[in-house]
């Protein structure tokens, strides 16, 4: 007899326990959808290279520069939905839009009406200057998309260091200034 309730306990426990499971199961996709109901929906458009060295009116960006701004963009695109506060926007339907010569460095905040017009709630864009060949310098801006006040100004000097170090500069400034 002593046994049977003993039974009847260890029975009763897993009944219990496997119902909060289920009940908690059940909750998991709403709660899903609340969390991606407060994520941002941020526009990240692709990093610019602003060369003001010497040679920089007479060399333009070589391709591993162009490689490295893409591997840049994308470390960014990674971080930002890893961190589960934003939702990334697609910007490649602002590809052509025209932008001024400078780029969207030199547009004076239109990015924020373009992230506006996908449908984002915040513009992310990054811009390295080239100093000499070994020292860049790093800047990322966030702009509220509605109104394009400045959200984020963040700058780092990257020093001395080739443009292979571009994504990893763009994580440590997404880490230590960006996403705190």
């Amino acid at each position: 007899m002593l046994r049977s309730w003993g039974k009847r306990r260890t029975t009763a426990r897993w009944a219990l326990a496997a119902g909060i499971a289920g009940i908690a199961a059940a909750g998991a996709p709403q709660a899903s959808r609340a969390a991606e109901s407060n994520q941002v929906k941020i526009a990240v458009f692709d990093f610019e290279l602003d060369d003001r060295s010497a040679a920089g009116g007479m060399i333009g960006a070589d391709a591993i520069d162009v490689e490295n701004l893409k591997k840049a963009t994308e470390e960014a695109r990674q971080r930002l939905a890893a961190s589960g506060r934003y939702t990334l926007v697609e910007t490649g339907t602002v590809a052509g839009q025209p932008i001024s010569a400078g780029g969207i460095q030199g547009c004076n905040g239109c990015e924020a009406a373009f992230a506006r017009k996908l449908g984002a709630d915040q513009s992310f864009y990054g811009v390295f200057a080239r100093v000499s060949r070994t020292e860049y310098t790093l800047q990322i801006i966030v702009r509220d998309a509605q109104t394009g006040a400045i959200l984020s100004n963040a700058f780092s000097g990257l020093r001395m260091g080739a443009n292979y170090a571009w994504p990893r500069a763009v994580t440590s400034m997404l880490d230590n200034k960006i996403l705190q």
